[in-house]
């Protein structure tokens, strides 16, 4: 399998067309995966902001100060209600705020980014990174007869570990998840619980050479990856009642309060 970032792609403006762009740069082929940073997509749909644009609510500066005095960090409470309507719901206030995105990502600070945003204070998630990965792989399609799957990516930090890695927001051409349920291990014992993330595997493999900070590399290709005879699963987000770690969140949030 080889990874390679798609070089030379200019800053994205408002009305810039993805798949345009990348395909001005890169050949494509059936099979590829095109991992598109998040961070363009939202940039092309013009989900920049402006902290100006948001009046504090009750709940923003209670935020705000719940953080500043467990963990003695200034938070701006226009930033926190930014964070509140980017929320379904808000897990956790304080030390940092850790909510769940109306499409289904649980993230700090609902994944908005203050890095790398001309002209705005910041740059929302895409509403819907699916429908924009189907969009992006249609327009692949369109302009060159192949179509390579896609995947709408970010970092995301993890439980219990340092650092952040890839992890998928949305994608198009191939399954969340393989599906390991039934098969067998080389003792023969029938595997029981592994379903394996794909999506967010090659996610992380691409945000290896994608990078952060200035590289202006926000796109990358994986080729040669097989998704081979497994069962498919297309969820990729805990379903809500069976996610004891949220369910544990929201009893610690009301003992706090």
């Amino acid at each position: 399998m080889e990874v390679f970032a798609v070089e030379g792609l200019p800053e994205v403006r408002p009305g810039d067309d993805v798949a345009e762009l990348v395909v001005e740069r890169t050949d494509l082929r059936d099979g590829d995966v095109v991992c598109v940073a998040s961070t363009i997509v939202s940039k092309a749909n013009g989900r920049q902001a402006s902290l100006s644009s948001y009046e504090p609510s009750e709940q923003a500066v209670r935020i705000a100060e719940s953080i500043e005095a467990v963990a003695g960090e200034e938070k701006d409470p226009r930033l926190a209600q930014a964070i509140i309507e980017e929320c379904e719901e808000v897990l956790v206030e304080a030390p940092f705020v850790l909510g769940v995105t109306r499409f289904g990502h649980i993230t700090v600070n609902a994944g908005i980014d203050r890095s790398n945003v001309p002209d705005a204070d910041l740059l929302l998630l895409p509403e819907n990174p699916t429908a924009e990965a189907e969009a992006i792989r249609a327009g692949i399609r369109e302009r060159t007869g192949v179509a390579p799957a896609v995947i709408v990516t970010d970092t995301s930090g993890r439980p219990f570990r340092l650092g952040q890695r890839g992890v998928a927001l949305g994608w198009a051409g191939l399954p969340a998840s393989r599906d390991w349920r039934g098969e067998h291990d080389r003792e023969g014992r029938e595997l029981e619980a592994t379903v394996q993330a794909v999506v967010d595997e090659l996610a992380a493999a691409a945000n290896l050479v994608t990078g952060e900070g200035d590289g202006g590399t926000p796109v990358a290709v994986v080729r040669g990856f097989e998704f081979g005879d497994h069962a498919a699963s297309e969820q990729l987000f805990r379903d809500p009642e069976k996610d004891v770690v949220r369910k544990a969140l929201r009893e610690w949030s009301h003992a706090r309060d």
